[in-house]
């Protein structure tokens, strides 16, 4: 009887064994790299079916290709190699590396995969535990980050950028100061959490809201595998304006009075901290002349190739003319885009907006005597004003004006004009 209860604890129900992940392998302490003799405790989480409640399930350890005897939750070990674990009935788990070293410094970074916007540490170690100074820290080459003694190298929000080979260099006082030592190169991978999103209309029967009446449009992204758990946010935009703000949904449904401005849109998508943000093309339509919607006539512009960058939002994009075919080159062309046809050319006489000429013509002609009479009033009034002055500074100067009652006459010619004589009165 027993057997038998056994016999079926172990034997999955349906569908079961296909749902079962991987287990969970953690190192204590974080780092993959440790000095020689050193110890570092891996312990192995996972699914445990019934038969716990039976008896103790064992867990499984590979180093390598090699079983090893423990049977125990985890263990304690010091031999360089990958080791993996399993638990029963469930697949194996992912792989840990662990490396041991001989040299006076080490660079040690996390076992786990570090993805965008989580926070990157790395630990440059001396010799079991001596202090370093004149810390330095390299990312493929070039120098990072200074300390004056040992300090933990830390990225709050790491970028898919911050990936490189890493390694540190510095002094230790053994017992006095040494020349710089230099550690060796560790791979730093930061995994891409989501996919650049991609800004889609729904097909022709989804497409259409039957609440507005608008066209429905889908932020698209794709998490990675080990983090699809995580929640994201979506916020959209028309050129550089906010449609919508930061929200739970992926789709947006734009109004019918700008779907023919749907190429001007685009989409956001970020986790709910804001820490990973990421932007998508303008939306693409589905080709020119396949936007058959009855909702909207005008054939569909081509669409932009240009994407926004992580930069501020501004954007020009330029704007998308729907109302003239522009032509470039069909003969019996005007230079105005107008067509016509063959053999015949734009109609005679000036066009219907050309202000008229002859009228203006007249006007000028008109005013042209009454300037000349101006300037000859000038000119006279300017030769008074001379005389006066004249007569104020030095009124030797003029002897012919003593005991005169009048002033001399003033002759004065002009080019075209007859002399005339003016006798001012004084």
């Amino acid at each position: 009887m027993w057997a038998l209860v056994a016999l079926l604890l172990l034997v999955p129900s349906s569908g079961q064994a296909a749902t079962l992940e991987k287990p969970i392998l953690s190192l204590h302490p974080p780092w993959t790299t440790i000095f020689r003799g050193e110890r570092v405790t891996l312990r192995c989480d996972g699914y445990h079916p019934l038969l716990l409640e039976l008896r103790p399930i064992s867990t499984l350890w590979y180093l390598g290709h090699l079983l090893l005897p423990s049977h125990k939750k985890s263990i304690e070990v010091q031999t360089p190699g990958v080791y993996r674990c399993q638990t029963r009935g469930a697949p194996v788990s992912d792989p840990i590396h662990l490396s041991v070293s001989n040299d006076w410094l080490i660079l040690q970074v996390p076992y786990t995969a570090v993805f965008e916007g989580e926070s990157l540490v790395m630990r440059c170690r001396g010799w079991y535990d001596k202090v370093v100074y004149k810390l330095h820290y390299y990312r493929d080459g070039q120098a990072v980050r200074y300390f004056h003694s040992s300090a933990n190298y830390t990225v709050p929000q790491a970028r898919t950028s911050d990936s490189g080979r890493y390694h540190c260099s510095g002094t230790m006082r053994i017992p006095v100061e040494s020349a710089p030592m230099f550690s060796a190169k560790v791979a730093v991978t930061v995994q891409e959490l989501f996919q650049a999103p991609v800004l889609r209309m729904l097909g022709q029967v989804e497409a259409r809201s039957a609440a507005s009446g608008g066209v429905v449009v889908h932020c698209e992204t794709r998490l990675h595998p080990q983090k699809r758990d995580t929640p994201l946010q979506f916020a959209f935009y028309k050129y550089s304006r906010v449609v919508r703000r930061f929200d739970w949904g992926a789709e947006y449904t734009v109004p019918e009075p700008e779907v023919e401005e749907l190429e001007s849109y685009w989409c956001e998508a970020a986790t709910a901290t804001r820490s990973v943000r990421k932007r998508s093309p303008w939306l693409q339509l589905p080709g020119r002349g396949s936007l058959d919607l009855a909702f909207t006539t005008v054939p569909a512009p081509q669409a932009a190739t240009l994407a926004p960058s992580n930069k501020p939002l501004s954007f020009r994009k330029p704007p998308v003319f729907r109302s003239v075919s522009f032509v470039t080159s069909i003969p019996n062309t005007t230079s105005s885009g107008l067509l016509f046809p063959l053999g015949s050319g734009p109609p005679a006489g000036p066009p219907a907006c050309a202000p008229p000429t002859t009228s203006l013509e007249q006007s000028a002609g008109a005013l042209k005597p009454n300037v000349d009479l101006l300037l000859r009033e000038m000119q006279l009034l300017k030769g008074l004003l001379s005389r006066v002055v004249l007569e104020l500074k030095e009124p030797q100067a003029l002897p012919e004006l003593t005991g005169t009652p009048e002033t001399p006459t003033l002759h004065l010619s002009m080019k075209g004009v007859t002399p005339e004589t003016t006798t001012v009165e004084t």
